[in-house]
């Protein structure tokens, strides 16, 4: 489980790091982020609408193998930004390796794994 430090929690939050961060498109997902002074810390926040499925159990599971690959990452990620992952319909056909594996290779071409 990514602990609550890591978490982005309120909608405030969300919407400053949708509004003014930079968004970068993968197949299934894209991720706004934002840089912060907090150099020690990065935080992540998780975006899947009811358009995607309107089974909470469908959208939990994809919100999970999110979860879980940002976890597993977690102590090569740079320090320093917040990210919302903005999952798009695609992803419901994917199963949760696949997930985790385009999660990862979207932190490594984006450089915030060291």
């Amino acid at each position: 489980m990514l602990s609550t430090a890591n978490r982005i929690k309120n909608a405030k939050q969300f919407n400053e790091v949708k509004s003014k961060g930079k968004v970068f498109q993968s197949p299934n997902f894209g991720v706004a982020v934002l840089k912060t002074s907090d150099k020690d810390l990065s935080r992540f926040g998780f975006v899947i609408s009811t358009k995607i499925s309107k089974m909470a159990v469908h959208r939990n599971r994809v919100r999970r193998a999110f979860r879980e690959a940002v976890r597993q990452s977690l102590s090569n990620i740079k320090g320093g930004y917040d990210m919302v992952f903005l999952i798009k319909k695609g992803v419901m056909s994917k199963t949760v390796s696949e997930i985790m594996t385009e999660v990862k290779d979207f932190l490594k071409k984006e450089e915030y794994i060291t």
